[in-house]
């Protein structure tokens, strides 16, 4: 399981990872959807720098988002560095 190389509680702590190791998956709740928004685009364009794209979905102030590598059959560490990003994404339009 490609999972089991990474230290997920401790790198990527508000992230929950499936039943079989496959995926990681946060929901980030904002306070409208003007943050939300801003949030998927710093994420968008930095996906797109580092050419890996997550799964997600957006309810007004909601941004459901699961990773994986879906070409390596499980969790990469391009999956863990864009929870990473997105973490400190979040965080950023948070205090703003």
């Amino acid at each position: 399981m490609i999972a089991d190389n990474f230290e997920l509680d401790k790198e990527i702590p508000l992230w929950t990872v499936d039943p079989k190791g496959k995926s990681i998956a946060q929901t980030f709740i904002f306070v409208d959807f003007k943050q939300a928004f801003e949030f998927m685009t710093l994420c968008a364009q930095y996906a797109e720098e580092i050419d890996h794209h997550p799964d997600w979905s957006n309810s007004w102030n909601k941004v459901t988002v699961e990773l994986s590598t879906h070409s390596a059959g499980g969790l990469t560490a391009l999956d863990i560095q864009l929870a990473k990003a997105m973490d400190a994404f979040a965080f950023q339009v948070k205090k703003d």
